[in-house]
């Protein structure tokens, strides 16, 4: 049986003749990555008082990207002027899920907003703006320079940790960029284990986790052009269908 996979979706209101109402998004892309990688998507809309029994249906978890966390939950004292889209229920249900799913060692990827939640669950915090806060010439906003969502916007180095090991190949990896903010301080139980040419964090890893890793970029958009960026997502499956085996859930 393969391997089913919770994905976080992100909130819209979305005005039509008969009234405005709230919708739970998903980009097609994280969908196509999974089913190509095996796995069988499925979209968890934000339901606190249903983590448990979610994570019983679920073999393991994609947190998407979409808009800015809440700053006042990594400690900040009051939110940058480019803050946008705060979302006070997807946040915590985001949040409640990692906490869970860390004690049921259930598999976890997370892509852009994603890896700040992880990192963010787990004690860290955020660069609240790129643009203001950090001297750099990387275009982390690809978009800003005209370049499209499947291109190699800037490069990475990648270190050499075995929780990686087979995702991919050499040191340096070409990723596309659609992020103003970023990992500030590492959460202590995490490892970074890929980084932007100004030093920003582009992927984390938890050891010890039978599989939990952060990535900063969108790999959802480049694998249909860039084969190698599908990695994350059969890793994800692999593990997954591992955790369904041994009854890791």
């Amino acid at each position: 049986m393969k391997p089913v996979i919770g994905i976080t979706p992100s909130p819209s209101l979305d005005a039509q003749p008969h009234g405005t109402f709230l919708r739970y998004v998903l980009n097609e892309a994280y969908a196509a990555a999974i089913e190509t990688s095996g796995g069988i998507p499925v979209i968890l809309p934000p339901q606190a008082e249903n983590i448990a029994h979610v994570l019983g249906l679920v073999d393991g978890l994609l947190l998407t990207g979409g808009a800015d966390l809440d700053p006042s939950l990594y400690g900040a004292t009051q939110p940058h002027a480019a803050t946008y889209g705060v979302d006070p229920t997807r946040d915590r249900f985001e949040l409640d899920l990692v906490a869970a799913a860390l004690a049921a060692d259930l598999p976890l990827l997370g892509i852009c907003r994603g890896i700040q939640v992880l990192n963010v669950a787990l004690g860290g915090s955020l660069i609240q703006d790129i643009p203001t806060e950090v001297d750099s010439t990387v275009p982390h906003r690809q978009q800003a320079v005209g370049l499209p969502a499947d291109a190699v916007g800037h490069d990475i180095e990648i270190g050499d940790h075995p929780a990686i090991a087979g995702l991919f190949d050499g040191e340096i990896l070409g990723v596309n960029s659609f992020h103003h903010q970023a990992i500030d301080r590492l959460a202590s139980p995490l490892v970074a284990v890929a980084h932007a040419p100004d030093g920003l964090v582009e992927a984390v890893v938890r050891p010890g986790s039978s599989f939990f890793v952060g990535l900063q970029w969108h790999p959802e958009l480049m694998f249909r052009r860039h084969p190698e960026q599908l990695r994350p997502f059969a890793a994800l499956v692999v593990a997954a269908a591992a955790s369904r085996l041994v009854g890791a859930r």
